[in-house]
């Protein structure tokens, strides 16, 4: 039950928690400010608030707006590019998991010579070892979803060759966050489910996954408990700041758990159809997978039922007694939240790729099925997709 918590960076949470940003440390004179390539982020006001808190701390700045909904690798080079022709001295990353996430790489890449790509490890990338250390990073999201604002990690899309990949390391946790639910309250009531689902998973798979660490079972648990039973609310009411507060709460502990544990493999599955598909949120992606994921391993692994219980009472199934009483929990949430209706087909998935999405899986994100507590063969992953698929 050993385990190494390190988790580096100074988080600042809670409602009006942007107006402390000035009287932080922030890591540098002149910002990257990184943001989607969408308008919410200037049409809210979030960017002009970052902006004014920015010059209020004597750090002057420049916009770098291309991220697309997942962050592709053409987005982190010209990020890159346009840090060292600006001389930024650190990246902050202001909108959703996408934006932060691009803001890492792109951190990791401005001191950096050579392709993004030349440097992740698995499927076609490189495995060269970075020589410089990223600039610094902060992170802002406008979104509760990924985490990405306490952990390392980041997810960029190579669109020539379709794969998605996680990279990151102990130089790309961000030094600063900042969580205020007053910048979530304007996402729509769909996103807002996809986000929170994406947060969910990521404890919900830690918890699952085949190592034994207290820390992890405690964030995760508390992690599910924020999510499971708030999020509702926060897609039928997105002003409920309460509700809101709770799933970025929940988000944000999410990120802690993959700091101090990792996830398996439902994420890894998820990323060949948003790799392939880019329109497909990726918990949108995840959604569509979790029914029939969950309910392999419970009808798999019987020794998983006791942590599967314990995800249903901490969704908020109190008298759960079964490990299905979690699938049916999550199923439940899923229509609440509007989001049980997700159809891969709308997205032109057609069954004759299933094959060749559990290559991509194994390719990119292999490591992830080595933390199953259950060994999943090349049949039962497409068994999976094949039962997901409507």
């Amino acid at each position: 039950m050993s385990f190494s918590f390190h988790v580096p960076t100074n988080l600042v949470f809670g409602q009006g928690a942007i107006q402390k940003l000035h009287k932080q440390r922030l890591p540098g004179k002149h910002a990257l400010i990184v943001i989607s390539s969408g308008k919410s982020t200037r049409a809210n006001g979030y960017l002009d608030i970052v902006q004014d808190q920015l010059t209020q701390a004597g750090v002057t700045y420049t916009v770098f707006d291309k991220i697309l909904a997942n962050p592709v690798l053409d987005n982190v080079m010209d990020g890159a590019a346009c840090a060292r022709a600006n001389g930024c001295d650190f990246v902050l990353g202001l909108g959703g998991g996408s934006s932060i996430d691009a803001a890492k790489a792109i951190a990791m890449m401005a001191p950096n010579e050579g392709n993004y790509w030349d440097y992740m490890y698995g499927g076609t990338g490189g495995g060269k070892k970075m020589k410089n250390k990223p600039l610094p990073i902060v992170a802002i999201p406008t979104t509760a979803g990924t985490g990405t604002e306490l952990d390392a990690w980041t997810v960029v899309t190579n669109e020539e060759t379709k794969e998605k990949m996680s990279g990151g390391n102990k130089n790309t946790f961000p030094v600063l966050s900042i969580v205020d639910p007053d910048f979530m309250l304007s996402v729509p009531p769909k996103f807002t489910a996809y986000q929170g689902f994406d947060a969910l998973f990521h404890s919900t798979e830690s918890y699952i996954n085949n190592t034994n660490n207290l820390m992890r079972d405690m964030l995760a648990l508390r992690a599910i408990e924020a999510v499971g039973r708030n999020l509702a609310t926060a897609c039928q009411d997105g002003k409920n700041v309460q509700a809101r507060e709770q799933v970025a709460f929940g988000s944000s502990l999410s990120g802690m758990v993959m700091s101090v544990d990792n996830l398996c493999s439902e994420h890894a599955m998820e990323h060949p159809l948003s790799a392939y598909y880019h329109e497909i949120a990726h918990g949108a992606g995840l959604i569509m997978l979790s029914r029939a994921y969950y309910t392999h391993f419970v009808e798999h692994c019987p020794e998983l039922h006791d942590r599967f219980i314990d995800m249903a009472k901490a969704m908020g199934k109190t008298d759960a007694k079964e490990p299905m009483d979690f699938v049916t929990a999550l199923v439940d949430l899923q229509k609440a939240c509007g989001v049980d209706e997700l159809k891969m087909s709308d997205y032109g998935i057609t069954p004759e790729e299933f094959p060749k999405f559990v290559d991509n899986a194994r390719s990119t994100m292999g490591i992830l099925f080595k933390l199953d507590r259950l060994k999943l063969t090349d049949e039962d992953l497409v068994k999976i997709y094949t039962e997901s698929y409507r």
